[in-house]
């Protein structure tokens, strides 16, 4: 039997998974689970690095009664720390909500015209990219940036902590909006051309590297899907060939797995975006805003007293009226009042508000099962064919209203699961890395058997289609 460790580290929180690889099965232990909180310091928000590594550390602790063949790290993508010339952080690393980046898209645009910019990454135009809280450093004169040596992705930082190895994954380098997917490089024209420090930029790695032993253990130390989509996508237990996926959870990942990145006119319109995934694969994909607004608006409700589980928050949509309002997930990329804002926004766009906790539930899930179907169809129509099939992995696969809302808005049969999918993968990288695995095929078939799934089935109505109509009707901007 083998087993490796797997910290899934995402934006709310993190765990130290313990897989277990035998008998063509695989199975899966937490060993420990920690909390993700930002802070916020003089109007800044920073991650808790140093925090996030203590807990990798308590991790290691409690998987100290195994023999480890591996461990390997995964987080959320973007966010980054720079080390001065002694190797120690020049900063702490600031969060992806940031308020930094308001207003350098434009910046950047201003000197590297947008379509250039996406001919050169093939990403999606976000501002919480890395390559504009890079520019918002310049743009500001950071002494951080110029006193910086090596930039290293938050995973990359940790396998640094572990090993002493500085290197970039790939998976993870191909968020920053400065990789170039068809030259598998640093984008470095781009980078000279907005007058930022390419020099600063480590050595790509795939994943499944062996960067080496754990400084204090001696473990192996892997990289894996670094990105924690690209190890939730490893896990898809896809057979057929037209499918896709929604790694769901705080975001939504919806897209396909393709031989090579698509970056032409129509994908730019699109904004849709090409990252790395295992096996050299292109995540063609768009980020979504997924789960966040239900997780904020549970916590506005928790500090006014109303403290509802995520359970309960199904239950109470599932029973509120359909319809109410059609929001455009990707509205409220900030924290904070999320119920106050959404019943704000709803005004400002002529529809009621949602009333009671179960409708604002409701919402939330609808439109994101509406959305959906608006990415799926700009899938199709790039790729000229039907995806027969929704693969939803992740924490939000455990919704259950969710998955059947989207099953009816798609009119696409939905599979659920597994759950764990981001830690599932995260562990078959490091075997295929370390030889126990072949590729990402015979690792798909070790999901299959290895994990239940569940089956949701579209159930048409009137609704969801006058709804999509309110939809595209509202909010056609939307890309």
């Amino acid at each position: 039997m083998k087993r490796y460790l797997a910290f899934d580290i995402g934006a709310e929180s993190g765990r130290a998974m313990l897989g277990a690889l035998s008998d063509s099965r695989l199975t899966l232990e937490e060993l420990h689970r920690f909390p993700n909180t930002p802070v916020r310091v003089m109007g800044a928000l920073y991650w808790d690095a140093l925090r996030l590594f203590h807990e990798i550390q308590q991790g290691l602790a409690a998987a100290g009664r195994e023999r480890l063949a591996g461990v390997g790290v995964d987080t959320w993508g973007v966010d980054f720390a720079l080390l001065g010339a002694d190797g120690s952080l020049a900063d702490n690393p600031r969060h992806y909500r940031d308020a930094r980046t308001n207003g350098m898209m434009e910046a950047v645009f201003a000197r590297a015209p947008r379509a250039e910019v996406f001919a050169q990454t093939g990403i999606q135009f976000m501002q919480l990219n890395t390559l504009y809280q890079l520019y918002a450093m310049r743009a500001a004169n950071s002494p951080a940036l110029s006193a910086a040596r090596t930039l290293l992705f938050m995973p990359d930082l940790f396998n640094y902590w572990l090993t002493g190895v500085a290197r970039a994954e790939l998976t993870i380098a191909s968020t920053s909006q400065f990789y170039n997917p068809r030259e598998r490089r640093w984008a470095t024209e781009l980078l000279s051309r907005l007058d930022l420090p390419a020099a600063i930029l480590p050595e790509i790695v795939p994943p499944g590297t062996l960067l080496g032993p754990a400084l204090d253990s001696g473990v192996p130390v892997y990289t894996t899907g670094c990105h924690d989509t690209a190890s939730a996508v490893a896990a898809v237990p896809a057979e057929a060939r037209d499918w896709c996926y929604i790694s769901s959870g705080t975001w939504s990942l919806m897209g396909v797995e393709l031989d090579e990145p698509v970056i032409n006119e129509r994908s730019l319109d699109m904004n849709l975006t090409n990252e790395i995934g295992a096996a050299g694969k292109t995540r063609l994909l768009k980020n979504i805003a997924g789960l966040w607004l239900l997780q904020e608006c549970r916590r506005a409700w928790s500090a006014a007293g109303q403290d509802f589980t995520y359970e309960q928050l199904a239950r109470l949509a599932a029973e509120a009226r359909p319809f109410v309002a059609v929001l455009d997930p990707d509205a409220f990329l900030e924290p904070g009042g999320m119920p106050d804002r959404i019943a704000a926004w709803c005004r400002q766009n002529g529809q009621p508000s949602p009333a009671t906790p179960g409708e604002f539930a409701r919402s939330i899930l609808e439109s994101l099962a509406l959305r959906y179907r608006q990415v799926l169809e700009m899938l199709e129509s790039l790729l000229g064919r039907r995806l027969e099939v929704i693969h939803i992995v992740g924490g939000g696969s455990k919704n259950e209203v969710l998955n059947q809302f989207v099953a009816d808005a798609t009119g696409r049969a939905v599979i659920a699961g597994p759950t764990e999918a981001t830690a599932i993968g995260n562990v078959l990288i490091q075997a295929i890395g370390a030889g126990d695995l072949a590729d990402l095929a015979e690792a798909r078939a070790l999901v299959r058997h290895s994990f239940p799934v569940r089956l949701f089935e579209p159930a048409r109505d009137a609704g969801w289609e006058a709804a999509y109509a309110r939809r595209q009707n509202r909010h056609s901007h939307v890309r």
